[in-house]
């Protein structure tokens, strides 16, 4: 492809005193580095939610058993900062269109059910309990979907991604960033406060005292009271991960990617100093919930502050990093696999979590007289027999991965893209 300039038949200069052409509206700006953060936050979370077993797994793959953090418990603060970022970008673009207050409203909140209804719905999938019910021996199908009502997870990540959205974009739609700042430390302040210094019901104990344990903390507590154990995370039963009361500093999260995405819009100033602000803020943010973990320890489970605080400020040192390789230093040959898995994210975490429900519960064969999982089936026989446990089950997530970057590329190429 040819650089040179084309040559040029009449003067292009704008003179305000004679032309009488209106000078063009300046090309908003895409930054490509937001779609690979995107998109490496996506493919992040196939390769740790898919591993060929959850007995073999290296670390940095798995959530911190309780207080800490790992690599894996970067993902979801990244996908919600994110979030962030995109609301402010999404909703200053439809101002420019013209857009009044009451249209957007509407579209936050059509975006934010929606969302939710695609997290219920794979809640729900396959709709009714497969299995047998213990407390219902002889189970009919009509048992089955009345029994699924019963015992499905009313929150999770989807729609805690809806709740923390539809949050976030109605309380920065008209603030100041004075405004906004307020309220986020209000949130993070009020959440430790309520953590730490309220009696915990039934405990004899303020929640300070509680923080370590998993089932007695007020978090903990709430999620039993407003969702009851038949709603709440299998995993866990006693507490959801993704509870009512932990959804409040996720908010948090959220708007501080608002604020990332208010200073890196701003045009006007050299995209260098928007990277430099964005990695020094990160840089200070990290610090600052490495202190806060002293008293509030950085907890996933329980998104305490100082975990809101450090994990906003790895996302914007990470962002900042990929959009001085991508955006300011033109590296993009590595870009596209990302970039595919950002476009779609929807896509990408709906698909993936029904697929991983049919093959990881759903769906049986016959293995050597027994009845095991697809999924257990696939790595048992095509990973397990020439590798060690751990990589086996790492070389599965990465096949996964690989599978769902294959059907990604089919629709970007076709460009279908599933946009709420």
């Amino acid at each position: 492809m040819s650089t040179a300039a084309s040559p040029r038949t009449t003067s292009t200069r704008y003179d305000a005193t004679t032309s009488t052409v209106a000078p063009v509206t300046p090309k908003r700006e895409r930054l490509l580095s937001l779609d690979v953060f995107r998109g490496l936050t996506i493919a992040g979370m196939l390769l740790v939610n898919d591993p060929g077993t959850w007995s073999a797994i290296f670390p940095p793959l798995e959530h911190a058993a309780w207080n800490g953090w790992t690599p894996t418990d970067l993902i979801f603060p990244f996908f919600l900062f994110i979030v962030g970022i995109t609301t402010h970008l999404s909703l200053s673009a439809r101002r420019a269109r013209g857009d009044d207050d009451s249209a957007i409203v509407k579209q936050i909140l059509r975006r934010g059910i929606i969302i939710y209804l695609l997290g219920f719905a794979m809640a729900m999938f396959p709709f009714y309990q497969w299995g047998t019910i213990d407390a219902i021996p002889n189970a009919t199908a009509w048992d089955r979907i009345i029994y699924r009502i019963e015992h499905v997870r009313i929150l999770g990540v989807l729609p805690r991604i809806a709740i923390v959205y539809i949050c976030a974009a109605l309380l920065t739609l008209k603030t100041t960033l004075k405004q906004q700042i307020i309220i986020i430390a209000g949130l993070l302040f009020g959440y430790w406060f309520a953590m730490t210094l309220i009696p915990v019901p039934g405990e004899n104990a303020i929640g300070g005292v509680l923080l370590h344990t998993r089932d007695r903390n007020l978090a903990a507590y709430l999620d039993r009271l407003i969702l009851g154990t038949n709603h709440t995370w299998t995993g866990s039963v006693t507490f959801d991960p993704e509870g009512p009361l932990s959804t409040i500093p996720a908010i948090g999260t959220a708007m501080l990617g608002v604020i990332a995405g208010r200073w890196i819009a701003l045009r006007e100033k050299p995209l260098l100093e928007r990277i430099s602000a964005l990695f020094a803020a990160g840089s200070l943010g990290m610090v600052l919930g490495l202190m806060w973990n002293w008293s509030f320890p950085i907890n996933k489970n329980l998104w305490t502050s100082s975990y809101v605080i450090f994990t906003a400020g790895m996302a914007c040192v990470a962002l900042a990093t990929i959009m001085w390789i991508v955006d300011y230093c033109n590296v993009k040959w590595w870009t596209k696999p990302f970039v595919v898995f950002g476009v779609n994210p929807i896509v990408a975490f709906v698909g993936s979590g029904v697929m991983a429900r049919l093959i990881y519960t759903l769906w049986h064969v016959n293995y050597q007289g027994h009845s095991i999982a697809i999924q257990d089936a696939i790595y048992r026989i095509l990973f397990l027999p020439w590798l060690p446990p751990r990589v086996a089950s790492l070389a599965f997530a990465i096949a996964f991965v690989l599978l769902w970057y294959g059907i990604l590329t089919v629709l970007y190429r076709r460009n279908i893209v599933l946009k709420v």
